[in-house]
């Protein structure tokens, strides 16, 4: 039997970005023949996709971790990595996507809709790409980067047009396999049904699906029953239907005293969707009171007695009998109704086109702060650096400097001698931090002393740590001045 799953974690992971390759190209009787390092592959995204026969959460229950594929590496002779490949996730209609914090980020509705929850990490540039003129011959390549990595929660959350809401016991079920082909469990004992039931309902030239949604008792708003799992089923609803079981045995229950328990129920639940569809909260929604088990002779009197209370609250009031099948043309037609009035009042939105926001001329890309735990230190973010600094081989000192003047050309180094950086002042990019040289001539085309060098991490005149460390050291008497 399968199990209906609507709420589960999904730790996601897109593909790393191949690396780039560095190479030169070599050929008998062809020294030099230039770099010829081709490009890492981007790695792949992690997608959800609307299903349609897609109807529940099972499979992430038990698969809750998804990787897309990496990018490769790119190789010599000028030859691409093999890009990642994406990761498509089918999941139902009407699933929400939240972040660790509980904040929504999608609400995929509609058959195809696409949300990539995680993009892949960029392929970094072979040295083919890197060449410049004062460059001829690049002896590094940038990395690639990695992908994105986060833990989502998903929820489904049933898109139907008819709620139907009620105690247990209170027919619900026996009402959806009546007016539509849906065949629920059904039996006379509480919480029957545990998971929301989905019906089609055809009246006339309308249609629309009606929800069955588990038993609610008092308190469920606060998670007590099965209540919060399920209230979010509601969520949807262009209307919701009190069903009332008019033939209960238990004492201090009644018709009007079910509804007002469970109109405070709605009323204090908080929808996430609140905005969703423009349905607002699920206390002003349109209300349609259900009185059930007629056959019942007490079931009728009573019914009888509370219509016209019902009545002056504005609720349009049927007494029916799901089990004899009484009043059930009346009901369907005024659901059917209420649904195709609600679809005249909110007709589909059209799909959202894309919008290009230009960068502004004024936007340097960047921005540089004071670092608050390092005196004299300053922070540098920015989507470019911090992704110029990822993709950097530190061991490459010709990699350093062509990192450099980057940051140079980007505005960095002005922007840190307008701030009043001293040198040697720690200067931290993304998760590095490095001692700023101000006067290594960043930023200015230099010939390359040699592949994988640079002359200008050679030249400063600042006492490096391991020569403070000898000077004390000399100064303690511990060595000679000589001795290293």
């Amino acid at each position: 039997m399968s199990k209906f799953i609507d709420r589960v974690v999904l730790h996601v992971r897109a593909g790393k970005g191949g690396h780039g390759c560095a190479s030169v190209h070599r050929e008998k009787f062809k020294p030099l023949g230039g770099p010829d390092g081709g490009n890492g592959g981007n790695g792949g995204d992690v997608i959800l996709e609307v299903d349609a026969n897609v109807h529940t959460l099972l499979d992430f229950h038990f698969h809750p971790h998804a990787k897309a594929g990496n990018g490769k590496p790119g190789e010599g002779g000028n030859r691409d990595g093999k890009q990642g490949a994406d990761l498509v996730l089918k999941v139902p209609d009407g699933t929400v996507v939240l972040d660790d914090d509980g904040k929504v980020l999608v609400d995929l509705v509609g058959s195809g809709n696409r949300f990539i929850v995680a993009r892949g990490g960029r392929g970094g540039l072979g040295n083919a790409a890197l060449a410049s003129k004062a460059r001829k011959a690049p002896g590094f390549a940038l990395l690639g980067e990695d992908g994105e990595e986060l833990d989502l929660v998903l929820e489904l959350k049933s898109v139907a047009d008819v709620g139907l809401v009620g105690f247990p016991s209170a027919g619900k079920s026996s009402l959806v396999s009546v007016l539509s082909a849906a065949k629920p469990k059904i039996a006379d004992y509480p919480f029957t049904t545990l998971v929301p039931n989905l019906g089609v309902v055809a009246s006339g030239d309308t249609t629309f699906t009606v929800a069955d949604v588990p038993g609610l008792i008092p308190g469920a708003s606060e998670g007590r029953g099965l209540g919060l799992d399920f209230l979010r089923h509601l969520e949807r609803c262009a209307v919701l239907a009190h069903v009332v079981d008019c033939a209960t045995l238990e004492p201090g229950r009644d018709p009007v005293s079910d509804v007002d328990a469970l109109e405070a129920e709605l009323a204090a639940y908080k929808p996430a969707l609140s905005a969703d569809a423009e349905l607002g909260d699920l206390a002003g929604r349109p209300r349609v009171v259900i009185l059930n088990k007629i056959d019942v002779p007490d079931a009728a009197e009573l019914a009888e007695m509370v219509t016209a209370e019902f009545t002056e609250r504005g609720w349009p009031v049927f007494e029916i009998s799901a089990v004899s099948r009484a009043g059930l043309r009346p009901l369907t037609f005024a659901l059917a109704d209420l649904v195709r009035r609600y679809r005249e009042e909110h007709p589909q939105a059209a799909p959202k086109r894309p919008v290009i926001r230009p960068i502004a001329v004024d936007d340097t890309g960047f921005s540089v702060l004071a670092d608050p735990e390092e005196p004299g230190g300053f922070i540098v973010r920015g989507t470019r650096p911090e992704r110029w600094v990822r993709q950097t081989q530190f061991d490459n000192d010709e990699a350093v400097g062509y990192l450099a003047d980057r940051l140079a050309r980007l505005g960095v180094e002005d922007e840190l001698v307008r701030l009043g950086a001293e040198p040697g002042a720690p200067v931290t990019i993304g998760d590095v931090t490095f001692e700023w040289e101000p006067q290594i001539s960043a930023g200015i085309d230099m010939v390359p002393t040699g592949r994988g060098t640079d002359i200008r991490l050679e030249q400063t005149d600042r006492v490096s740590a391991a020569e403070r460390k000898h000077a004390s050291r000399v100064r303690r008497g511990l060595v000679r001045e000589d001795e290293e």
